[in-house]
């Protein structure tokens, strides 16, 4: 008698996040899309709720996709200092540091956070994923390097009653400021930071730990206007505070198959964020000759006239020449205005800023009309308030 074979069971699709089935429960919309290898919502109920939550109120949504790096050993911030643009030295214990990396030819790879636990412990969070990358950067030093993707839960906490949410849960976080990182609790670590431009914060804690985690701050955000929200409606606020995102505004250099559409961090605006000053690191050669030779494109911040969204509009110069495109735009509900991120080819948007016009198409009714409407180059973020740096913030 031949002995039977039983098949080991293989994920099929998209894997369920920690968080998944709170989420699930509250998902009206049935809007889903893949991050990462996840199941991520991109609406739960509808995306104008869930933004004027953000704005309003307080909201939670998942960011456990992102992919988490935990490096670790005696040489830990020497590979740290070698991967990324920015002196890691600055960035003291128990504070967290927005970071990008490069490739050889100064193109950028990715950006992200890196959380330092000390000068021998360091988490690095980003979009891509880049484990091996660090292996080959991390090769010849005394370093371990441990993928936390999957281990470690990850909740963004945002909007203005945030704080008292997490106050009303019994986590002390009030002399937090911006881009601090503290063990509330044991296995339980918060960040004050954010992709909104608005008061927020992101908790930390081992997968096993994550629903325990969840019922707790819906509970306590019960009075406090609490909302899960999907992707769509946090990529609205994201352009209103002028953040980046991979594969939207650049693209990440190892994913493009055309090498010219790699991208510098002077090119995406980030000049402050490459020191020149700490030694070697990933890219330094290159980005030191482009200093020189002068950039080939700028990413800009742009208010376009009207009021119907430019995203993907061609840029033009006098209305005749093309010299660039938006790669996001929205009308901002908050700023009351119709707000973009636009690449421009050099020198326009650096030497060459006025007489710009974006070619915008607008679908109605089954007919495609499309007009030239004046850009105007903005400086600051669409959206600033206050209470995103007050400490202790504001308790409503």
């Amino acid at each position: 008698m031949s002995a039977k074979i039983k098949a080991a069971a293989v994920p099929m699709g998209l894997i369920e996040t920690p968080f998944y089935p709170r989420l699930a429960a509250l998902s009206r919309a049935k809007s889903w899309i893949g991050w990462a290898g996840y199941i991520s919502p991109l609406v739960l109920d509808t995306v104008e709720f869930e933004y004027f939550a953000i704005r309003n109120q307080a909201t939670l949504f998942d960011i456990s996709p992102m992919h988490k790096y935990r490096i670790t050993g005696p040489d830990a911030l020497a590979v740290v200092n070698r991967l990324i643009t920015r002196d890691i030295r600055k960035v003291r214990d128990g504070r967290v540091g927005y970071a990008m990396w490069c490739d050889e030819d100064g193109m950028l790879i990715d950006d992200g956070t890196v959380f330092r636990f000390s000068q021998t412990d360091f988490r690095l969070c980003c979009q891509e994923p880049m484990y091996g990358w660090l292996m080959d950067v991390a090769w010849g030093f005394d370093v371990v390097v441990e993928d936390e993707s999957d281990s470690i839960a990850a909740l963004s906490l945002q909007g203005p009653t945030s704080y008292s949410v997490l106050k009303d849960a019994g986590l002390d976080v009030a002399e937090m400021k911006p881009f601090d990182w503290r063990e509330v609790e044991p296995d339980l670590w918060i960040s004050r930071t954010g992709f909104t431009g608005d008061l927020g914060y992101e908790i930390w804690v081992p997968r096993d730990h994550a629903l325990a985690i969840w019922d707790r701050l819906w509970a306590a955000g019960a009075d406090w206007g609490l909302r899960a929200i999907g992707g769509q409606a946090l990529n609205m606020v994201r352009i209103e505070a002028g953040y980046i995102a991979a594969g939207v505004d650049f693209q990440p250099v190892h994913a493009v198959m055309r090498l010219h559409r790699g991208r510098t961090p002077m090119e995406l605006g980030f000049d402050r964020m490459v020191a020149f000053d700490k030694g070697h690191f990933n890219g330094r050669r290159a980005l030191l000759a482009q200093q020189d030779a002068g950039q080939r494109f700028a990413l800009v911040k742009i208010d376009i006239g009207g009021f119907k969204p430019a995203d993907g509009a061609l840029i033009y110069h006098r209305k005749r020449t093309e010299v660039g495109h938006v790669t996001s735009g929205i009308w901002s509900p908050t700023a009351k205005r119709n707000i973009a991120l636009a690449e421009l080819k050099a020198p326009f948007g650096i030497s060459v800023t006025t007489d710009l016009w974006a070619d915008v198409y607008v679908h109605e009714e089954g007919v495609w009309r499309h007009k030239m409407v004046a850009v105007v180059i903005e400086t600051k973020p669409f959206f600033a308030n206050t209470r995103a740096r007050a400490t202790p913030p504001r308790a409503f």
